[in-house]
């Protein structure tokens, strides 16, 4: 299915949740002096305009990140995040907001390299066009980023982070995230797999973390945030969660500490909460 477009939810409560950890996961694999690579298995376009286009329509960032911008005495790491939204932008107010690549790309050194995957033509396109320039540190396939994972492992540095973040609006993309990471566990069991999903009324997001934790994984976390209670129509996304294999030791206890205040700024209602739970041998 190629009709989604993630402009019209950019900068939305879950970009804040992924882009955050993200941040966080890569913060600390740069640490060590080895390479690594970065692949996005959903690239989408790379960066979005939050004053024209399709992210105006909704304005979903309203309820995002622009709650982050004007909150006072943010934790180290959380205003660590919203600098590195910020340098994006000229003066005070959030004119484009970067989706994953452009956020990972902030971490990465000369000898890191990025695959990047997009099947949409036109995200391809504009994804294209925001990385040119970069060489032969980002690639930029137009292809399905679960075939194209396949082809990436193990990556030659045999250290790497992925993400995989599909849109899920077709139901098959829950079982093809599962057959995904079971795949990458068999060619390369020691890299960094951070799985987005939403938090839906329906069963499928709950089967498919339930099959991920059957994997039996040593190292694992998983965070979710609900930002207000679910419709009572049963319909939309109330929030979403991230399965991570392979986190950092340090994210259990900075997520600790800044859960709680990021659940208290993208709040939509007084149902708001997160869960964090992680074994980590």
């Amino acid at each position: 299915m190629l009709s989604y477009r993630h402009a019209f939810h950019a900068g939305n409560h879950a970009d804040v949740l992924k882009h955050y950890v993200l941040g966080l996961v890569l913060a600390h694999t740069k640490q060590k002096d080895k390479p690594f690579w970065y692949i996005d298995t959903h690239a989408g376009a790379g960066m979005y305009s939050l004053q024209d286009g399709y992210a105006t329509q909704n304005q979903e960032f309203k309820e995002g990140i622009s709650k982050l911008l004007s909150a006072k005495n943010l934790p180290q790491s959380l205003a660590d995040y919203m600098a590195q939204i910020q340098s994006f932008n000229t003066g005070s107010e959030l004119s484009f907001y970067p989706g994953s690549p452009m956020v990972a790309e902030s971490f990465m050194r000369a000898d890191d390299r990025m695959r990047l995957f997009e099947l949409h033509p036109n995200d391809y396109k504009l994804l294209s066009e925001n990385f040119e320039g970069f060489g032969k540190q980002a690639k930029v396939e137009m292809q399905n980023g679960f075939k194209g994972l396949k082809s990436c492992l193990p990556p030659p540095p045999r250290r790497a982070v992925v993400l995989i973040d599909p849109p899920y609006e077709d139901k098959q993309d829950y079982h093809y995230v599962v057959d995904a990471i079971k795949d990458s566990l068999k060619r390369f069991p020691t890299g960094t797999y951070i799985v987005w999903y939403p938090l839906l009324q329906r069963p499928e997001p709950a089967e498919m973390l339930d099959e991920l934790l059957a994997l039996n994984v040593p190292d694992w976390l998983h965070v979710t945030l609900s930002v207000e209670s679910p419709s009572e129509e049963g319909f939309g996304m109330y929030g979403s969660g991230l399965f991570i294999i392979n986190p950092p030791w340090t994210l259990p206890k900075t997520l600790a500490e800044t859960m709680p205040v990021l659940t208290a700024l993208l709040a939509l209602d007084e149902t708001a909460s997160f869960t964090l739970d992680s074994q980590i041998e």
